[in-house]
Formats: C-alpha cells, structure tokens, sequence
C-alpha cells in the first residue's frame, strides 16, 4: 500500500469518528421513568361525639338547684364544642319513673349520664348494672358501682356564709329554714346555717319547717309565710325555687338565695345567694370520658377550695365588717385554714357531738342526724 492510500484510509477513519460523536451529541437523553404519583390517603374518620344526657328533678328554669345543673351541661357544650352532643329530661319523679328515663337514656346512645338528685341513687345503681358500657354520675348519693360514681358539693359551706350573714341582721334573733327532705346533706345545710349565724350573734334561734320535696312553690310558700308568722325574719331554704325569697319580699323580710343567684326574685329581700357551680367537676368528668381515663366507683366532694360554692350578689346594706367576715371565712374554707365543724360542737339535747378542737371528718358528715344547739325541734325521723 503507497503512503496516499495510508493516508487516505486514516483520514476516512477520523472523518468517521467526528460523525459518530456528532450523532451521539444530537441524540436525546434517556429519561427515567416516572415515578408512580403517591395514592391519596383517605381522610381519617371523624370521631362520634360523646353522647350525654342528664336528668333533673325540677324544670331548668327553677331559678336554683336544676338550673344550676343545666348551666353546668351548657359548660360543657362551651368547653367541648362538637366533641360532644347533650340532651336533658327535666321534672324527673324520685320514683320508677326515674328508672325508666335512666334507661331510655342508655337505650338511645348516651355513654355518660348524669342523675342529679339524691332519690335516683337506686334507680340508677339497677340501670348502671345493665349497661356496663354506659358511664354513670350521681349528685349527691353514697353509693357507687363499677360504672357508676358519685358527686357533690360541699354546700354547708355556703349556707354557713349566709349564716354569718344572717346573725348579722336579724332583728327579732329568729331564723327561719324551709328545708327539703330530712337527709344528711340538708341537716348539714341547717346546722352549718345555724353556727355561721352564732359566730355573728350567739343569741339567734333557727326554727325549720319541712315541705318533703324538693320543689314544690306552693308549699314553700306556705312554709315561708308560716315561719314569717312564728318570728322568724330572715329566711333560709334548702329547697329548689325562688318561693321562699318571693314571700320574704312580698312581706318586707329578709332571705338567701339557694343554688343560684335568685337576686331578681327578691331585690329587696335579697341579703345573698349561696351558689353552687358544677361547671368544673361537669368538665372533669366529660374530658375523662373523652379521653378514655373515666372509672367508676369513686366519690368526689368539692367547695369553695375547687370553686365549685360561691356567695354572691351581697347586699349593699350589710355592714362592712360582716362583709369582711364572709370574707375572711371564705378565704379560710379555699385554703384550709377554716374549719366549719371544729369542735366543741353540741347537739339541741346538750349532748357534745363534736369534742373540743377535733374536727369532724367527711365520714361522720355523711351520716350526720342531728341538730346543733340553737335549732328548734327535732329531724323527721331522727334526732
């Protein structure tokens, strides 16, 4: 082979190379596949609400015990917004009908119901035992179960307030009390009335006539006026409605409101209003169902010390150190340096009940049936 066909054939080579890389440089990339697009995750379903239902003994607009209740219900539906739905059935009986409302309660998918007066103790403990998966409260009783627990408030603390009150400015040094029905809880209420009264005059007497019910505006009524007509000038109760404070006013007397501020029944009869807020325990009570930490079998009793008694709305015209008197008791009840049952404490037979400086436990309140010295008269049924 000559030199110029060499060459030539080494030239050809390199023409071919430049056209080769030419080619591969005009060539597109490979692209990698695609990704296959995540899938959409389903929305997570949203919770039930907690279903609860109370059911109250009087109508909620008593103006007391049942519309205390029912403000608290509404605290909650405040606190928890669409985590819960509430229902109530108000003017309940204390009697099988109690049972059969428990009942339908459970039957229509409510998991926490609230009973909120004593007499539905029994009727609730039967209905509880058949529907285990139901949470059930009771205001006021002593007896629980596996899902059924009991509260309460430490209302003595507020009718010992409106005793301090009550010494204050009584003229003829008799008090009157229209009390509900002849239990532990009311007993204690009269009693506590009574020593707030002798720590502001050592000279009151309390008379008490019984209406045996809870709500009941015409007997109170005639309660009220009949204690009116034995001497009595300012009025206590234990009882439901604002009768008691509306015959005071209608008589130029002096009375309390009771569970709630009862001011606008009575304005000039109005000395104070002992309320009660179940507002705070209502609260605890639904988180723990909501949050799976309920159980049952328990017993809460809760005052001024958890804000759960108050007295409100006190008038103008009671005297200033009085007012500081309340005062400072209150301050002693939140921080446990007051003791409403410290002794000596005697009973209205001379007998000491409670010993010089010891203080009575919530034992012996529970089953407390006696009245202090200074209470007329004896407890239907007891001492």
């Amino acid at each position: 082979m000559t030199d110029l066909q060499k060459r030539s054939l080494l030239k050809i080579a390199a023409l071919s190379a430049v056209a080769s890389a030419a080619l591969v440089g005009c060539g597109k990339k490979e692209e990698p596949a695609p990704k296959p697009a995540p899938a959409a995750s389903a929305p997570a379903p949203k919770a039930e609400p907690l279903k609860i239902a109370f059911a109250y003994v009087g109508p909620v607009g008593d103006g007391g015990w049942t519309f205390a209740h029912d403000n608290g219900r509404k605290v909650i539906e405040k606190e928890f917004g669409d985590k819960v739905v509430t229902s109530f059935v108000e003017n309940v009986p204390e009697s099988a009908d109690a049972e059969r409302v428990l009942r339908d309660m459970a039957g229509q998918g409510n998991k926490l119901v609230f009973g909120t007066t004593f007499g539905y103790m029994e009727p609730m403990l039967k209905v509880a035992a058949d529907n285990k998966g139901v949470k059930f409260e009771h205001a006021t009783g002593y007896k629980q179960g596996e899902n059924m627990r009991t509260y309460d408030s430490r209302t003595y603390e507020g009718a010992y307030m409106a005793g301090v009150i009550a010494g204050k400015m009584t003229k003829t040094n008799t008090l009157g009390v229209v009390a509900s029905i002849p239990i532990p809880e009311v007993v204690r209420n009269i009693n506590a009335f009574t020593l707030g009264a002798q720590s502001s005059n050592p000279k009151v007497k309390t008379k008490v006539v019984w209406v045996n019910g809870w709500f009941d505006p015409p007997k109170e009524t005639e309660a009220a006026t009949s204690l009116i007509n034995g001497g009595a000038d300012v009025l206590f109760q234990n009882t439901d409605s604002p009768a008691v404070l509306k015959t005071a006013e209608a008589k130029g007397k002096r009375a309390f409101g009771w569970d709630s501020d009862m001011t606008a029944y009575g304005p000039k009869a109005h000395l104070a209003s002992a309320v009660i807020n179940w507002g705070p325990y209502y609260i605890k009570a639904t988180k723990e169902a909501l949050e799976g930490k309920w159980t049952g079998g328990g017993s809460t009793w809760w005052g001024v010390k958890e804000g759960a008694i108050d007295i409100v709305s006190i008038a103008e015209d009671i005297p200033a150190e009085t007012k500081a008197k309340v005062a400072e008791v209150k301050k002693g009840l939140a921080d446990g340096t007051f003791a409403i049952w410290k002794g000596p404490i005697t009973d209205n037979t001379g007998k000491v009940q409670i010993e010089k400086d010891a203080v009575a436990d919530d034992k012996f309140l529970g089953g407390l049936n006696f009245y202090v010295k200074g209470v007329e008269g004896k407890i239907p049924g007891g001492k």
